[in-house]
């Protein structure tokens, strides 16, 4: 194909791509209309955009700006973080099936939190958050470590898969044994199992915030070397890829994007499984569209999650968003598994 063909077919994918995202943004600021104005208590778009704008001190300025924006922004927050660390770990595991919680950082935040009520009496949430966060981090340190056990040039998708599974596993072991010795332990656990975004305030999204904006910077720049490490291991040396280094950002990231998320919305399952896949057949296989389409998708979806567990049962006894994920991404979980051509990355 002669370069004049090329370029006006490259232009043409690049401007459908830009399309998509300007199309996949829209869709988040749809969700976040929606999170914001829907609930319990109805607020009109008109009274919600005084709220922001002009507030006066009535209910519906209380409900948007204690309650709605921050859930709103932790929705936001935790979906982007889950979306591109699920593409993430698939591209570097090479397995489809693959979730951000295999490094361990979901049981090692549990771990941590549950540990921390017992032995140091932590009882805020924002406390909660920090001790899960250092979880997630120690857990994922221990499963990069194990993976590099007899290896060389670093840790395969092969042994970080079987370290993940076996930290994990012992991790889950020793959290069930310690909630049975505590009730208030009892009581964080099952809450923070649910997943939710509900009762946070504006300090948890401070405090998750930096860890999400640097973890979402190391995937980008993690994105160039995803791309050249799926040609092949002996292509990206040839390309002058660093396979350790870039596997260590990549997992650096996974573990900042998804210890911020469940430290702080619990155990949010199937977004970092089922958004890679809504995504990639509208981004293909390169990497550096792929993770901002799964962030944005991420998004959207556990924002209208939320909504949906808001309407189907109204506060006070409204459906955490985290069974809302579970109902809609087992059945896709199903079909993915039962799928006659499984994807290949």
């Amino acid at each position: 194909m002669s370069a004049t063909a090329v370029a006006p077919r490259l232009h043409g994918i690049r401007r459908r791509r830009g399309l998509v995202l300007a199309a996949l943004l829209a869709a988040v600021c749809v969700a976040v209309v929606l999170s914001v104005t829907i609930g319990s208590k109805a607020v009109p778009l008109a009274d919600a955009w005084r709220a922001l704008t002009e507030p006066t001190g009535t209910e519906n300025d209380i409900v948007i700006r204690s309650l709605r924006v921050p859930r709103t922004a932790l929705g936001v927050l935790a979906g982007l973080a889950l979306g591109v660390a699920g593409a993430l770990m698939q591209g570097h595991t090479r397995n489809p099936l693959a979730d951000p919680g295999l490094l361990g950082v979901t049981q090692g935040a549990a771990f941590a939190m549950v540990a921390s009520i017992i032995l140091l009496g932590a009882q805020s949430l924002l406390a909660y958050i920090w001790f899960g966060l250092a979880g997630a981090l120690v857990a994922s340190v221990c499963v990069f470590a194990l993976g590099m056990v007899g290896g060389r040039g670093g840790p395969t998708p092969v042994t970080l898969a079987l370290a993940g599974t076996a930290v994990s596993a012992f991790l889950y072991a020793l959290t069930s044994a310690i909630v049975l010795l505590d009730e208030q332990a009892m009581d964080v656990f099952r809450f923070w199992q649910a997943g939710s975004v509900a009762g946070r305030g504006p300090d948890v999204v401070w405090q998750v915030l930096p860890f999400i904006l640097v973890g979402l910077v190391l995937a980008l720049v993690n994105a160039p070397g995803l791309n050249a490490l799926s040609l092949g291991e002996d292509v990206a040396r040839s390309l002058g890829q660093n396979i350790a280094l870039t596997r260590s950002v990549g997992v650096t990231a996974v573990t900042l994007l998804t210890g911020a998320a469940v430290a702080s919305c619990g155990s949010l399952a199937f977004v970092g499984l089922v958004v890679p896949h809504l995504a990639r057949p509208l981004s293909g296989t390169d990497h550096r569209w792929l993770l901002p389409y799964s962030g944005l998708i991420g998004a959207a979806l556990l924002l209208v999650s939320d909504v949906i567990g808001r309407v189907v049962a109204p506060s006070p006894g409204e459906l955490e968003v985290g069974v809302v994920l579970a109902l809609i991404g087992a059945p896709f979980f199903v079909a993915l598994v039962r799928r006659r051509k499984p994807v290949r990355l």
